[in-house]
């Protein structure tokens, strides 16, 4: 595995932790980190874990008390442990103070940036002045289970979602001590009052017809309802899930794959031209004028055999291209292409690099449901702001 240089700058960490708005689900992650990290002071204290026979052991496990401890996102209840004799203490509490929330976050946004577990227990030995295990670290990233599944299977029959747009990525993975790639399926959308979300994800093997139908299926086994607009690429097996699974909903070719495949078949010199033209068809706000440039453009460059596969292209795909132009105007930008899934998926990327090659698909599955609940505040937010909407209806 490539080694990373990790420099940490305290200051900045615990300015950016105590400056940052965190939601609850984070604090649920926060108050998971702290009783495990009791737990293992515990077990530490006592010489022998849970259950354990020991010569060694000092003392034994006499349950837990409630403990509520401030931070700046808001108050959170730990389970602190105790001992039978009442010498044991967890150092949690007295060196918070010093230790900050950075010793928590920066574990779990290192955990969602894809740092290693080394480097991990190397960092928080220079916060807290503690020095922790790979397997206690790697204990704490799975903790982190139960709370991403249960983000990724929220119920989604409680709001009616009119715009979904789905695409999907690729990684790498070991699999049976081999390295292969899987897809990575993720679906966001718009719902009635212009906010976006991120509604899911899924791991699977290529992409297929198959397997984005397997996706749909769960979708909609959380209450999906079938939209008014599919947003996607052309992918044949993408596309042939959404007539199989979504009957009546229209499909959006984003236009921005779609230019990208027409441009890709014309000469590489002197088409500045032919490209504005092109790009006019898309710029309009009614599918007769989009229709009328698209004509315009056939009769002025179709006599140019450089470009017949072009306008071949053109022609073929034109109708799912515009599909965007049946809805109100002030959806037509956002709804035209995958642009908002595609910087989510760079966003993965990013996060994803670092450590390359995935040690199972779980810890894949771990890692981007992480990311995708991190960006997630940033994804829900209205598309179109109020005062906007207001004054278009007008």
């Amino acid at each position: 595995m490539t080694q990373l240089q990790f420099n940490l700058n305290l200051d900045l960490l615990k300015e950016s932790v105590m400056d940052s708005d965190i939601d609850s689900v984070i604090k649920a992650s926060i108050v998971l980190v702290l009783n495990e990290f009791m737990e293992k002071e515990r077990d530490d204290h006592l010489k022998a874990r849970a259950y354990e026979r020991t010569p060694s052991r000092h003392d034994y496990r006499n349950g837990y008390y409630d403990r509520e401890l401030l931070l700046s996102i808001g108050k959170i209840v730990l389970r602190v442990p105790r001992t039978r004799n009442g010498d044991f203490s967890t150092t949690v509490f007295e060196q918070y103070a010093r230790c900050d929330q950075a010793f928590v976050l920066s574990m779990l946004e290192m955990v969602v940036n894809g740092v290693s577990t080394r480097k991990v227990t190397n960092i928080v030995e220079q916060l807290c002045g503690h020095k922790v295990s790979k397997s206690f670290v790697s204990t704490l990233t799975e903790k982190l289970d139960p709370i991403v599944n249960q983000w990724a299977n929220r119920p989604l029959n409680t709001m009616y979602y009119p715009y979904i747009f789905a695409d999907a990525m690729y990684i790498k993975v070991r699999e049976h001590n081999r390295v292969v790639s899987k897809a990575v399926y993720i679906a966001t959308a718009v719902d009635e009052t212009n906010r976006r979300e991120i509604l899911g994800l899924r791991v699977d093997h290529v992409e297929s017809f198959e397997a984005w139908q397997r996706f749909f299926h769960h979708l909609q086994s959380r209450g999906l309802q079938a939209p008014k607009l599919i947003i996607s690429d052309a992918h044949k097996g993408l596309k042939s899930a959404i007539e199989k699974e979504f009957v009546g909903s229209a499909w959006q070719r984003c236009t921005v794959h779609f230019k990208k495949n027409i441009i890709t078949h014309m000469p590489k010199k002197d088409m500045d031209e032919v490209k504005i033209a092109l790009k006019r068809i898309f710029e309009v706000a009614k599918v007769k004028d989009a229709r009328k440039y698209k004509d315009e453009f056939i009769n002025t460059f179709g006599d140019n055999p450089k470009l017949e596969k072009a306008i071949e292209i053109l022609e073929e795909g034109f109708e799912d291209a515009i599909q965007y132009l049946n809805e109100k105007p002030m959806f037509h930008k956002h709804i035209r292409s995958t642009n908002s899934l595609e910087r989510i998926n760079s966003e993965v990327r990013r996060r994803e690099k670092v450590i390359r090659i995935f040690p199972n698909t779980q810890s894949a599955f771990r890692l981007i449901g992480a990311v995708l609940m991190d960006y997630a505040e940033e994804v829900n937010k209205r598309i179109i702001p109020e005062k906007e909407e207001k004054k278009q209806k007008k």
